[in-house]
């Protein structure tokens, strides 16, 4: 669930604050400025990410001014890092938190530094995931991006921002993704302008904070790895440049803290000394799959942006119902679901609220669902379970929830009602398995 949005005062500047969690130390999370608080709640692997944090402190997030939900500004008097401090401060304040420890990625990573250096009785640690002291190339810092490598990126995010193309730049191994681009598109899009992009941009390429970093006086974490503009080496430059800094390398060429399945761990190590127990990577869960009857019919009908505008519909619908129910989305593929549940009975009930709220769209579903032990990868549910539940949902008819014999055993006692619908041959799966129709009166 998302945490309030609540408001402090910086001078004449109202800053939109949230705080997630009631931990025994306090995690100020400096978002970049391109993302607002707001939207950290949309993206479950996101989700995941922050409540494992939560699990051990007390994580505060806010809007820098001109961002979010917070006072916008001019682009006559762009904000200042100093003034940017100052919202750090004005939050910390307004949430009681004396001393934080300070987590950010990329952009916000010049801010980070400067307010630990600056205000070091109120920094406990520092966290820089994928940072730089400085982006642009100098004789004395040949890591840096030549000139002409950040004109670049200055045109692409001129003519790029809010049409999605970003992503493929920010995370080149999702590139693919299609629901996490339109996602990452549509909260660029709403969190600031594509000027105030470039402003913000041009002032974070610009600035340089190599100066301060021997001044730092706090434990810090440096999560660096290969990117096609931030490389390596520039995590390796702050590591050698912090006094006692521990710096970490992580693999792929993505950008993004959440993507890293064993960041939160580390984070959690490096504040508390304590490496967290690892949850067990098998266990019993329900995956429910569902689909829309007649999608590529009515794909061709309604041609590819009224089609798209649906599925977004459907797809919303589809997570405020697993919300609801306690499910967890695992992905969507094209025009269907698939989700985990920890109980059977809230899943067929989640499979039924789906159905009946997308009838409002004027589409049909099916769903399928099976009850066994998956494997927890990172943010991936695998397992011949999860094969089992796609091949039940492709057995379904028109608005017909069908469920494994497992799952109609386990959801004895709850009142809810199976129609016999006989042995099946499931494809890829040995052996033949007794299926069940839920009886929908019974399951609301």
């Amino acid at each position: 669930m998302q945490p309030e949005t609540r408001y402090a005062k910086s001078g004449d500047v109202h800053i939109a604050y949230q705080v997630l969690g009631d931990g025994p130390r306090d995690l100020v999370y400096l978002s970049s400025w391109d993302f607002a608080i707001d939207f950290h709640w949309d993206e479950p692997r996101q989700v995941q990410f922050f409540r494992q944090l939560a699990s051990f402190s007390r994580v505060i997030f806010f809007d820098k001014r001109g961002t979010g939900a917070s006072d916008s500004v001019s682009l006559d008097a762009m904000p200042t890092l100093e003034s940017w401090v100052d919202d750090v401060r004005v939050v910390m304040d307004a949430v009681g938190s004396e001393r934080a420890a300070v987590l950010t990625p990329t952009w916000a990573g010049p801010l980070a530094i400067l307010f630990a250096a600056t205000c070091p009785e109120r920094t406990s640690a520092l966290i820089l995931v994928h940072i730089w002291a400085r982006l642009r190339y100098a004789p004395d810092y040949p890591y840096g991006l030549p000139d002409e490598r950040i004109d670049e990126i200055m045109s692409v995010i001129e003519k790029e921002w809010g049409t999605g193309n970003l992503w493929a730049r920010v995370e080149p191994s999702l590139a693919d993704d299609e629901r996490l681009r339109r996602w990452w598109n549509r909260c660029h899009r709403l969190s600031i302008s594509p000027a105030t992009a470039v402003a913000f941009t041009t002032m974070m390429a610009n600035s340089d904070v190599r100066s301060v970093l021997p001044v730092i006086q706090c434990p810090t974490l440096v999560v660096t790895g290969d990117h096609p503009f931030r490389p390596a080496a520039f995590g390796h430059y702050l590591a050698q440049h912090i006094p006692d800094a521990t710096c970490r390398v992580v693999e792929g060429s993505g950008t993004l803290p959440w993507l890293c399945d064993t960041l939160a761990g580390d984070i959690e190590e490096f504040l508390t000394g304590v490496r967290p127990v690892p949850e067990s990577d098998r266990v019993l869960a329900t995956v429910l799959f569902t689909d829309i009857v007649g999608s590529t019919e009515r794909a061709a009908a309604l041609g590819d942006r009224a089609w798209r505008a649906l599925l977004d519909a459907h797809h919303e619908i589809a997570r405020r119902q697993l919300e609801r129910h306690r499910g967890r989305e695992i992905e969507f593929v094209g025009d269907g679901l698939f989700a985990t549940f920890d109980g059977p009975a809230r899943a067929i009930r989640c499979a039924f609220a789906i159905m009946g709220a997308v009838r409002t769209l004027g589409l049909e579903i099916r769903a399928g669902l099976h009850t066994g032990e998956v494997e927890l990868a990172g943010s991936a549910v695998r397992g011949i379970a999860v094969h089992i539940g796609a091949r039940v949902a492709a057995e379904a008819g028109a608005g017909e929830v069908l469920v494994s014999s497992t799952v109609k055993d386990l959801v004895a006692g709850s009142g809810i009602r199976f129609a016999d619908r006989d042995l099946r041959v499931l494809k890829g799966v040995p052996g033949e398995w007794h299926l069940y129709a839920a009886d929908y009166q019974q399951a609301i």
